[in-house]
């Protein structure tokens, strides 16, 4: 995710970092516990920006967790804060 970070580049990155937490079983369980969600609910959650949003929040509140998807994506933790900043609210 090179150049400025715009609403649309940080929704993609968003739903990349969902692909990969939906690899690791632990990991979204816990997404899944703490956001009240289904499993089944990931398809239609993932267009929605206030989903999106609350996974980055779920990233950035977890620190290995966020740096091992940074490492895996080959991108700073600056990369998830800035995308956080775009999607607002």
């Amino acid at each position: 995710m090179r150049g400025c970070m715009t609403p649309e580049k940080a929704e993609i990155l968003a739903l990349e970092a969902l692909a990969w937490l939906a690899g690791r079983h632990d990991d979204i369980t816990r997404f899944l516990a703490v956001s009240g969600m289904e499993t089944t609910d990931l398809r239609r959650a993932a267009g929605e920006r206030d989903f999106l949003v609350s996974l980055l929040d779920f990233l950035l509140a977890n620190e290995p967790l966020l740096l091992d998807f940074c490492q895996d994506a080959s991108m700073s933790p600056q990369a998830i804060h800035k995308a956080r900043f775009a999607m607002g609210a």
